[in-house]
């Protein structure tokens, strides 16, 4: 641990009891103590479209087609907790060569925390989608089993490159792995589109791919963080959904969370994790 964190932690606890002794609760205390601790974390985002922001609106014009948003949660946690550096490398379509090859650069000794959301992308996330909402619902389920054959056999071995990769630049960081939400909420408000057997399909998927990626996680010593139970009654179907459905006027957006499932899905259930 660099000295400048020891000071850091020695001072919050200091912090944190004199305000104990003074009267102030213990609230008041652990938010100071927490604001000390984040101010000498050196913060990096990683990953794909859902923790760039894509669909959150609100994007960076020097992040190009990556798409980063100030409403994504990486901007957001680090908006509220000031850490001493944020590198926000998170790129829309990015898939797991993609995080190794170009968003690696600022991880250091120094990096303490890293957040990561990939492997939807490899999967054939978009396809999946574009199949289920184009073509026949034998079509969709029959893509929906190829996905889960590519995380079964694939998929693991290169997460495994990414989680190997971060360790080797960041070997004393923290790594919290972001799941996906499931996109349906079942027998809901929906009329038109996919079939219910459609939509429950593209759910379990969704699980299926959040358990291996899960597993991989642990297995490198990493937190993986399921952000389903924050999305759970916020589905599209549901009466006040957090992700874009087919978004014909942005194509690009369709699918993603939308700035309240940044701000209200993703950021507190990082936050925990964090």
């Amino acid at each position: 641990m660099k000295l400048s964190r020891i000071a850091a932690f020695s001072s919050s606890l200091l912090l944190a009891a004199a305000l104990a002794l003074t009267g102030a609760g213990a609230a008041q205390a652990a938010q100071q103590a927490e604001s000390l601790d984040a101010a000498s974390i050196n913060y990096a985002a990683l990953g794909d479209s859902y923790s760039s922001g894509v669909g959150a609106g609100s994007y960076d014009s020097g992040s190009g087609s990556c798409k980063r948003s100030t409403r994504a949660y990486p901007a957001l946690w680090a908006a509220s907790h000031s850490p001493s550096s944020f590198a926000f490398t998170a790129c829309s379509g990015a898939r797991t060569g993609d995080v190794t090859a170009g968003q690696l650069g600022p991880l250091s000794s120094s990096t303490d925390l890293v957040s990561l959301t990939v492997g939807g992308n490899d999967a054939g996330f978009a396809d999946v989608m574009t199949t289920c909402v184009l073509q026949s619902e034998s079509a969709c389920l029959a893509r929906i089993e190829e996905a889960k054959r590519y995380v079964d056999s694939t998929l693991p071995g290169k997460l495994d490159s990414v989680y190997s990769a971060i360790r080797a630049k960041a070997p004393s960081a923290r790594v919290v792995v972001l799941g996906y939400p499931r996109f349906y909420k079942l027998n809901g408000s929906c009329t038109a589109g996919l079939t219910e057997k459609e939509r429950a399909a593209i759910n379990g998927a969704a699980d299926y791919l959040n358990a291996a990626t899960a597993k991989r996680a642990a297995d490198h010593g990493y937190t993986f963080a399921e952000v389903t139970p924050a999305f759970t009654g916020h589905e599209i179907c549901s009466s006040s959904p957090w992700l874009h459905s087919v978004k014909w006027t942005n194509i690009g957006e369709s699918y993603h969370p939308t700035a309240a499932g940044q701000s209200g899905g993703y950021l507190p259930v990082f936050n925990s994790a964090a």
